[in-house]
């Protein structure tokens, strides 16, 4: 439905893109005037680059649901953004890992900061996704439920690592959100941090994890601690 409807509202979109353009134009002449520039190229100039601007968010707001309709993979999105930004800083992701009978992660990264945990969900557009008293809440309904399993997927990983890599480990819980809408109070803001849980965009866990260091870890114990993971916790799908 979602398709359908951004489909038939394209010719809406085009008419206003085309009022927006106008308005660049009067504007980019209003300029040219003002400066003593002109307007022949400033207007139609700023009148293209309007109607550029207003074009490239449509489709980067319509490409920014593909995970909830279910036309992307949520766990390949985040994970190419990850690797692209943290294996230069000596940092080691590993994907579909399981505790057996335990829990499960989409991915598990491990670096000189320390070791975290990378979840997926998607949600629609207008999902407000927020903490309110401490709690948090997708729209109207708690996100305990959700916050609660992957905190308990990192402890129980943290758990298995420290034991059989000898080395000890707390692992940070994070939930890439793919679509919805990160909200703070009245303030919209990159992350949501709420019942031991951090809720952020795909595009801003690896800025995340570089400048959040939780542990300090040598080279030989990133080592250890991924081909222990590699080794022990069983690799899904």
């Amino acid at each position: 439905m979602y398709e359908k409807n951004w489909r038939e509202e394209s010719k809406e979109r085009w008419k206003a893109r085309g009022l927006k353009a106008a308005g660049g134009l009067v504007a980019g002449i209003a300029l040219a005037y003002r400066f003593g520039l002109s307007p022949v190229v400033l207007g139609p100039a700023l009148g293209v680059l309007v109607a550029v601007a207003d074009l490239a968010w449509d489709w980067w707001s319509f490409r920014s649901t593909a995970v909830w309709r279910g036309r992307r993979r949520g766990e390949t999105v985040t994970a190419r953004l990850l690797r692209r930004r943290l294996r230069r800083h000596g940092y080691r992701v590993l994907d579909g890992r399981a505790v057996p009978g335990q829990a499960s992660i989409d991915h598990l990264v491990i670096g000189p900061g320390g070791v975290w945990v990378v979840d997926n969900e998607a949600w629609d557009p207008d999902t407000e996704i927020a903490t309110y008293g401490g709690r948090l809440f997708f729209g109207e309904k708690y996100g305990s439920k959700e916050a609660r399993a992957l905190v308990e997927a990192a402890e129980a990983l943290a758990g298995v690592l420290s034991r059989e890599s000898g080395v000890p480990v707390a692992i940070e819980p994070l939930l890439a959100v793919h679509g919805g809408q990160l909200v703070h109070g009245t303030e919209r803001r990159r992350t949501v941090t709420a019942e031991g849980v951090t809720l952020l965009k795909p595009r801003h866990a690896a800025s995340w994890i570089l400048g959040a260091p939780r542990q300090a870890l040598d080279e030989s114990q990133v080592e250890v601690l991924t081909r222990t993971a590699a080794r022990v916790l069983r690799r899904m799908g």
